[in-house]
């Protein structure tokens, strides 16, 4: 089984440092360039500017004002089509309830493994 690996910029919003520390050496060695953020306010910030993004990934929990899906939707406010990609420590089934009618964007149960975060970002980001 070969690892699938990228070369895309992910921005990835987490606010706990070990579980930061963890993806964003995951998403180094998977080959992608990372850009941090640990909130939704911050992510903004980091869309506004202009960078190249390729793949918003976040956490459904965040501190502040926006959850994960609160900042998908305004992620692609300021970007149109931006792939996101989301995870959570809860069940997806347990998210949805708690925004019924939502649309579903593709959740990452927490905690996974970097085989199962590769294949996950390269289903979103291969659509």
């Amino acid at each position: 089984f070969r690892v699938p690996c990228g070369s895309e910029t992910i921005l990835l919003v987490e606010d706990d440092a070990g579980v930061r520390q963890v993806a964003v050496e995951a998403l180094e060695t998977l080959g992608y360039t990372v850009l941090v953020a640990h909130d939704g306010a911050e992510a903004l910030g980091v869309l506004r500017r202009g960078d190249r993004i390729d793949l918003l990934f976040s956490d459904v929990v965040l501190p502040g004002a926006l959850n994960g899906f609160e900042l998908a939707e305004e992620a692609r406010r300021l970007r149109r089509g931006l792939p996101v990609l989301l995870t959570s420590g809860y069940a997806a089934s347990e998210l949805q309830k708690r925004r019924p009618g939502a649309p579903l964007e593709p959740v990452l149960d927490k905690p996974y493994r970097r085989e199962d975060l590769a294949s996950a970002i390269r289903r979103v980001l291969d659509r």
